[in-house]
């Protein structure tokens, strides 16, 4: 087992490695930048060291001073956790080149997944159902008739320089297929200097379901079942549940076997996420693969009991896991609490907190590195807290987290909170009834 981890990141996630490493008996070493001084991972860490000013690409980003922070401290293994260089396969390799472990995958691994081209291709490979599409640029209107037919309606006609939603059409059955394959290619044209058109199933009411899987160094991949994540904005998600109100035994069964075939495919060490949409009739496609642990991971905790930060450094340190699948038991769901002001579509609200109240009581767990009198800075990512709740049915776990909601305190700057407060009261979300646009039309004043 190792005998000194270096957490190479901040915050919430940093403190979370800290608290499982101290109860593992192994120590840490925190890094942080001189805006981060006063966070509570570098009060708890055993040691310390500052890597630089503020901004990421001096600190958090700089690989160089995280391993002379490494060497300095003699740390014989780094845990990068989510965001930063989580993913970087470049960082991942330098670990290697200096013989400390990179608590994660494979360089190789990070970079199969990390290029969604050669994910897709690799899914393909493996029998992981992905989105169907034409693989390529369709040539003229009778070529896009044959895809088309071929998919089976509806389908999206995206520009292959798109962005911003431009030179995309949603075609819904053949007889408009000829008229909007001209609208798309002359927004296109017009936007992008660019008329390539390329179709794929047109996913409808997708919703955001993603499955936790666990692999070793010995050739075992497991799951640990789903979490729903559909509530999002700006594709960046608010509140995360397992498991999903849309799922059922036989859809879990299909989608579990498919997570455990993409990890499989790449021989997957570490712990990661297999992310998939599903359309309203149960029919599923891989999205992606997240190659390190989640900012949700306590949901899937809370309903497994277990904790995944031990379950990633002991299998980075060789040990096999049990090779068996987990299942939910219960309910959690997770309230992302970020510094913004939902009334003004969820503006950054940077600031220095003057009054902080956690919630307490029993299946009611904060994750958090800010207290009163904490300055949030403004150059990181706005969340300072994540509030999960657990109870046996989905309904109380609804109840507990209005509750919690209630007792959570936070002056000094805006939060999200009362946007969570509206979404727990309202009544599509209490009855599962939500998909990747429930926000669309949702509004947080009457």
């Amino acid at each position: 087992m190792f005998k000194k981890i270096l957490i190479a990141n901040r915050g919430e996630i940093a403190l979370r490695v800290i608290r499982t490493c101290k109860e593992m008996g192994i120590s840490t070493v925190a890094v942080y930048s001189t805006a981060d001084k006063n966070s509570l991972h570098v009060r708890f860490a055993d040691e310390a060291v500052c890597i630089g000013p503020p901004k990421s690409s001096d600190s958090y980003l700089s690989i160089p001073r995280i391993m002379a922070a490494m060497e300095i401290t003699n740390a014989d293994a780094i845990h990068p956790g989510y965001g930063f260089l989580a993913e970087n396969a470049d960082f991942a390799e330098v670990c290697k080149e200096y013989g400390v472990k990179f608590i994660g995958p494979t360089p190789w691994m990070i970079t199969q997944m990390g290029d969604k081209i050669t994910a897709k291709e690799t899914m393909i490979k493996a029998g992981v159902p992905v989105v169907p599409g034409s693989g390529g640029l369709v040539q003229d209107v009778t070529h896009a008739r044959k895809i088309s037919k071929d998919i089976g309606y509806p389908v999206i006609m995206k520009a292959t320089a798109g962005g911003g939603g431009k030179g995309m059409r949603v075609v819904w059955n053949e007889k408009d297929l000829e008229e909007l394959w001209h609208k798309a290619r002359q927004e296109a044209k017009a936007s992008f200097g660019n008329d390539g058109i390329y179709i794929e199933k047109f996913i409808e009411e997708p919703r955001h379901i993603e499955f936790q899987i666990v692999g070793d160094q010995h050739g075992h991949v497991v799951h640990l079942s789903e979490r729903e994540c559909s509530i999002q904005r700006r594709h960046q998600k608010l509140l995360e549940e397992s498991p999903s109100p849309f799922m059922d035994e036989s859809l879990r069964n299909k989608m579990g076997k498919a997570a455990i075939k993409a990890g499989k495919a790449i021989n997957y060490e570490g712990v990661g996420t297999v992310e998939f949409l599903v359309d309203k009739h149960k029919n599923f496609y891989f999205m992606e693969m997240n190659t390190r642990i989640q900012v949700e991971h306590p949901v899937t905790e809370e309903v497994i009991d277990h904790d995944l930060i031990k379950e990633q450094i002991k299998v980075a340190a060789g040990i096999p896991i049990s090779g068996k699948n987990y299942f939910p038991n219960g309910h959690a769901i997770e309230c992302r609490i970020n510094a913004e002001d939902p009334y003004n579509n969820f503006r950054p609200s940077p600031g220095t907190i003057t009054s902080f109240h956690s919630p307490k009581g029993h299946g009611v767990r904060v994750d958090t590195h800010v207290y009163a009198g904490y300055t949030i800075p403004p150059y990181y990512d706005s969340m300072i807290a994540k509030l999960i709740c657990k109870a046996p049915t989905r309904e109380d776990c609804i109840k507990k987290m209005i509750r919690a909601l209630d007792e959570f305190i936070v002056e000094g700057v805006n939060t999200t909170i009362p946007f969570h407060k509206k979404l727990m009261q309202d009544p599509r979300f209490k009855a599962g009834d939500f998909h990747t646009g429930f926000l669309d039309n949702f509004k947080l004043e009457d």
